[in-house]
């Protein structure tokens, strides 16, 4: 969960989470040492009112600056290709959900069980009880099992919506007519919130997600009650 003034991303929930931050920072500090670099040539520049015909001249000089932004660019694109394909890899998932945009909330299917389903809307304001967050409470949770592989499948049925949760390292595009799908894992308990990340409309910041992971005996009874309510 987010809270005011936070400067880096979410704790990571999961694994592709935690490899996302790692690249952050990886590349993150590789832009750091070429602002500083670029910054202190400036300012010798700048400064100085010493000249040298090697440096205004000099064939190496413009073999380093060709070859170095190669380099750096190579440090940065194999990590990041290899995160994509992490991304894009759906390991024999243990649950399957469907997840579907309305205008304006989210309704999820469990394909798995017999006749689950169930509509998530954001709990309004007035109805909130003490410890629950504004525009992200929802009256009935997505619950998953933790340390299961769960796949996601994500459509709309009216216009652009997007499913997204931070902690999870997860986004994507809900799009009407397609079927769109995403994997993740759940490495700890928790509840874990999220909201829409396409501009769908008037009511557009007013469809939270909330994702809780639970151990896999409390998802069985949960699932089993959620049955005997439908």
């Amino acid at each position: 969960m987010a809270y005011p003034s936070q400067l880096g991303f979410q704790d990571a929930a999961s694994p592709l989470m935690e490899e996302l931050l790692h690249f952050h920072d990886h590349a993150l500090m590789i832009i750091f040492l070429i602002s500083t670099f670029v910054l202190y040539i400036i300012v010798a520049m700048v400064t100085t009112k010493l000249t040298n015909s090697f440096i205004l001249d000099s064939q190496e000089i413009e073999i380093i600056w060709t070859v170095l932004p190669a380099v750096i660019l190579i440090l940065i694109a194999l990590p990041s290709l290899r995160i994509l394909y992490l991304m894009d890899e759906i390991n024999d998932p243990h649950l399957t959900i469907k997840a579907v945009g309305h205008q304006w909330y989210w309704s999820y299917e469990y394909t798995d069980y017999e006749d689950l389903e169930f509509d998530s809307y954001m709990i309004p304001t007035q109805d909130l009880t003490p410890g629950q967050f504004r525009l992200l409470e929802a009256d009935h949770r997505m619950v998953i099992p933790v340390e299961s592989p769960i796949r996601v499948l994500v459509t709309a049925e009216d216009v652009l919506h997007s499913w997204a949760v931070p902690s999870l390292g997860v986004k994507m595009d809900a799009v009407p007519g397609r079927l769109n799908q995403v994997a993740f894992v759940a490495s700890r308990p928790g509840v874990f919130y999220g909201q829409c990340s396409e501009i769908c409309g008037a009511n557009h910041s007013f469809m939270p997600i909330v994702v809780e992971a639970v151990p896999l005996s409390h998802f069985e009874n949960w699932s089993s009650l959620m049955l005997k309510d439908a």
